[in-house]
């Protein structure tokens, strides 16, 4: 029997605020007439069960960050699919068994369930939104600057990560937890499925850090400052790498978000001439970062580009980065986008220089490594832990101590170049 195509179930958080309740058939679902067709033509219960996601998720969006109501959207809306296309059963029927079942169905779904490269589950046309056919539940990850292409193929040989496997078993928890808060359910079968799930691996290996050599970090720097140099429209490209590694940033925490704008009235100067930011960052929280006087500099520079005065003032409501064309800041994949121009930049010059054994992480390298990059070398300068993790938004030391201490790992792996072959 052939597994039914999957149908994308929710829109984004702006979109499904649109959704009123009481009169769904002529407002929300006018609008989505696949997902409407789609939620007709199955079982009574299927509507119930698409409310109880939409409840949910309109909680996650006003609670939480835009970063979690997509994760928990997808892992809301597989689940759902699994339930309706798959299993043939509602949630208030499964036991334990039924979520391993669903565990192993993630771990190797069908190929028409799995897409190459991330795209938007909804396309508007004609005044609608329709399901766009290139969208699958699962998506395969490629190597970074790989060709989509040239992995069709590969669709049968995905398997999820154990980061991916925990996240679809939080999701499932946190939407028991949910239902079973709003007394629609009564046990949550996902919590002690999780310890039972053959595809868990106990993991005792060496954790890497996904950071830059000082080498790598010296050649990134080195072509930013010259690109800017030549080409003024590169000063913000240098502005944002040295921000990223310098104040420990998210890609996001630099964005433009449809709940917060990073200003330059956010950075501001205490009694003692100290000099913060002020950051919106994950789980909706403040938090003021350090800045050190080597930024100054080229927060100066930056804003001297921009026409504006060496140091902010606290009536700036300028976006720290904004766009060349139009108004406002950017997103973070406009963001990401410019980074990654010097990350190509900075590979290719130093595989040429010193070859592609010590190029090779800028080519894999991602905004996030830059962060990590700032954070290790800080560590390895002697920083007071305590004063890094507030700096880093870390809600405890033991977060950043996991994360970056690798003292130990670093004497294991100089005392195991001692053996010999012979």
């Amino acid at each position: 029997m052939a597994i039914p195509k999957p149908v994308p179930l929710y829109p984004t958080y702006t979109e499904l605020k649109a959704f009123k309740p009481l009169s769904p058939d002529q407002t929300f679902f006018n609008s989505f007439p696949d997902l409407k067709k789609f939620l007709q033509s199955g079982e009574s219960w299927w509507m119930p069960h698409w409310l109880w996601g939409q409840e949910f998720l309109s909680y996650i969006g006003r609670n939480k960050s835009e970063h979690t109501f997509t994760r928990f959207r997808n892992e809301a809306e597989r689940f759902l699919l699994w339930l309706f296309l798959i299993k043939a059963a509602p949630m208030d029927r499964l036991r334990k068994a039924d979520i391993l079942e669903y565990a192993d169905f993630c771990w190797q779904p069908p190929v028409d369930w799995i897409c190459i490269a991330n795209h938007e589950k909804f396309q508007f046309i004609n005044g609608s939104f329709v399901q766009n056919p290139a969208w699958a539940p699962f998506r395969l990850k490629l190597p970074k600057n790989s060709q989509p292409a040239e992995s069709e193929s590969d669709k049968k040989k995905y398997r999820p990560s154990q980061q991916t496997l925990t996240a679809t078993f939080t999701g499932i928890i946190a939407f028991y937890k949910y239902l079973m808060n709003e007394e629609y359910l009564y046990g949550n079968p996902a919590q002690i499925a999780k310890t039972d799930c053959r595809h868990f691996i106990k993991d005792a290996q060496v954790k890497e850090i996904r950071r830059l050599t000082e080498a790598q970090w010296q050649y990134l720097f080195n072509v930013a400052l010259r690109m800017a140099d030549e080409d003024p429209l590169h000063e913000r490209s240098l502005f944002v790498i040295c921000a990223l590694k310098t104040l420990f940033l998210r890609i996001s925490e630099l964005s433009e978000r449809s709940n917060w704008t990073p200003a330059m009235s956010h950075f501001w100067q205490d009694s003692d001439g100290n000099w913060w930011l002020k950051i919106f960052g994950k789980g909706r929280k403040l938090r003021d970062v350090t800045v050190p006087p080597s930024f100054i500099l080229y927060l100066k520079r930056y804003r001297n580009y921009r026409g504006l005065s060496p140091l902010p003032g606290a009536g700036e409501n300028q976006p720290i980065v904004e766009k060349i064309r139009g108004q406002g800041g950017m997103t973070s994949r406009q963001l990401t986008r410019i980074v990654q121009q010097v990350f190509d930049r900075a590979y290719d010059e130093m595989r040429q220089a010193e070859g592609e054994d010590k190029a090779y992480k800028l080519k894999e390298a991602s905004t996030h490594w830059l962060r990590h990059t700032g954070a290790s070398m800080e560590i390895e300068r002697g920083r007071a832990l305590k004063d890094l993790s507030e700096d880093l938004g870390h809600s405890s030391m033991a977060t950043t101590d996991t994360v970056y201490v690798n003292t130990e790992n670093r004497v294991r792996a100089h005392s195991g170049k001692n053996r010999t072959v012979d």
